[in-house]
């Protein structure tokens, strides 16, 4: 098994120390070895360091892959306080070593612990002005502080003097990955969720890099003393790309709603070591159940039975999100010669799932669908988009929506509790993902999102965060929906 190079040892390569001709040579120590030949040890209070007002917090970036920029390697890596490029090792004949001594950059931080070393001296340095920048590096929170998120109003100033909300930033699209985005910020504002993955504590035993990153952009869109009033969602998207094997990647437009549910399937499985059947923060929050009754002599109740006779047959199964079925758009145009953009109620949509609308597919067959179950989270998909053998078509229809009080005890029938007990069936809206534009490569994302602190509406597209009227939400071609129970009063 190959060995790890610890932090003093030099790095093989290229990467030598090079010195001018009119340096002066190192000072000898009382055994006659060069003072640089080792770094020191000794610890020094800020006070004590000339280099510590050369640290440029307006230069750092912690969002970053965390390789270094010569050797390409993620081990024993150290980002440069003065200019914010990552080296690897403090030790003579070390990139950072070497970065010192050419540009006269002293300040380093080791980014897995957060310690921080003035080179080519090789002492440590403590000062309390350095908790700012490992606070920005790796975020915590107090439970405290966790469990009062959504009843301060909290707004931040970046460096630069730019306002910013924790929470509801804006995330940065490297080329195509805002479908990415909006599935990110859609997961701040569920609860539960945001408060388990604010607490690293909960995943810190879990192998998966997924998670670990997950809950580090989390942490960071949270962190209310950011250096600048964005995110860089980088090593959250090498995760996502490694994870699925580049099925989703920065380069390539995706569709939010495939995403969406590849991410929380893989988040459930990684949290649950791979046992399906067990609770997660995922199944605790998105997971209701559906009575599915394939009409006889269709489908999979095509076949007899063993006695002979062909029966319906009815199945239980668990959900993640719901899909709805927009009616058709209208071939013509209407007499101003534009076309007739339709609008449809949700509630006419759901009846999909009362028991007795039948829904006809050529492979299932005739089925009908029952909610049995009610998740805490409900996840609805407007399905707009359908495919032929020669393109995929958008659906333009305008869904009307509340944004408050989505009562389905009004539309289908709900599940009661133990002895007929009611239970909650009304859902305010959190999210509302929005596509503009065509089908596949040439569509963007954007994002409607309720501030619970504000009790305010946002509209979020990648880097560009700005308030919105509740009333223009519900105005738009919605794809992808999240809604949050509320609970029993």
């Amino acid at each position: 098994m190959k060995r790890e190079r610890s932090e003093d040892e030099p790095d093989e390569g290229p990467s030598k120390l090079r010195r001018g001709e009119s340096d002066p040579p190192p000072p000898a120590a009382a055994n006659g070895t060069s003072t640089a030949s080792r770094p020191s040890t000794k610890v020094r209070k800020g006070t004590e360091c000339p280099y510590l007002d050369t640290i440029a917090r307006q230069n750092l970036d912690f969002d970053f892959e965390k390789c270094c920029v010569v050797s390409l390697s993620p081990i024993n890596v150290y980002a440069c306080l003065v200019c914010g490029k990552y080296f690897q090792g403090r030790g003579p004949k070390t990139n950072a070593f070497t970065h010192s001594l050419e540009t006269n950059h002293h300040m380093f931080m080791k980014l897995e612990n957060g310690k921080v070393y003035c080179l080519p001296d090789g002492y440590e340095v403590e000062d309390r002005s350095l908790e700012v920048i490992r606070y920005v590096l790796n975020p915590t929170f107090k439970h405290e502080e966790i469990d009062n998120l959504d009843r301060d109003k909290v707004w931040a100033r970046s460096l630069e003097g730019q306002e910013y909300m924790p929470g509801l930033v804006g995330l940065n699209n490297m080329k195509n990955n805002d479908y990415v985005n909006v599935a990110v910020q859609i997961l701040a504002r569920v609860v539960p969720i945001r408060n388990y993955f604010l607490d690293a504590s909960n995943y810190s035993s879990s192998k998966s890099i997924l998670v670990r990153r997950f809950g580090e952009l989390l942490r960071k869109i949270w962190n209310p003393r950011n250096f600048k009033g964005q995110v860089s969602p980088h090593e959250f998207m090498q995760a996502v790309m490694s994870s699925s094997n580049k099925r989703f990647t920065i380069e390539q437009q995706g569709d939010v709603l495939e995403f969406w549910a590849w991410f929380i399937n893989t988040l459930h499985q990684h949290l649950s070591a791979g046992k399906r059947n067990k609770a997660t923060i995922i199944s605790k929050c998105f997971q209701g159940e559906l009575e599915i009754t394939t009409e006889a002599g269709s489908g999979k109740a095509k076949e007899p039975n063993a006695a002979g006779q062909v029966v319906d047959v009815v199945d239980r199964v668990p959900f993640l999100f719901l899909g709805l079925d927009l009616p058709a758009a209208p071939l013509y145009k209407d007499v101003m010669e534009t076309n007739i953009i339709p609008q449809v109620p949700i509630f006419d949509l759901l009846k999909k799932f009362d028991g007795q609308h039948t829904s006809d597919d050529i492979k299932a067959g005739r089925r009908r669908f029952r909610l049995t179950k009610l998740p805490s989270y409900l996840v609805l998909h407007i399905k707009r988009f359908t495919k032929n053998n020669f393109f995929v078509e958008k659906n333009p229809t305008i869904v009307n929506f509340p944004v408050k009080n989505l009562e389905l005890r009004d539309i289908v029938p709900v599940p009661a509790g133990k002895g007929g007990k009611v239970l909650p069936s009304k859902y305010d809206l959190i999210g509302n993902v929005v596509h503009d534009g065509k089908p596949g490569a040439g569509g963007t994302y954007r994002l409607h999102v309720h501030r619970k602190s504000e009790d305010a509406w946002y509209e979020v597209q990648d880097l560009r965060v700005t308030d919105i009227l509740p009333q223009m939400v519900a105005l738009s071609e919605t794809y992808m929906q999240v809604y949050e129970l509320k609970s029993q009063t």
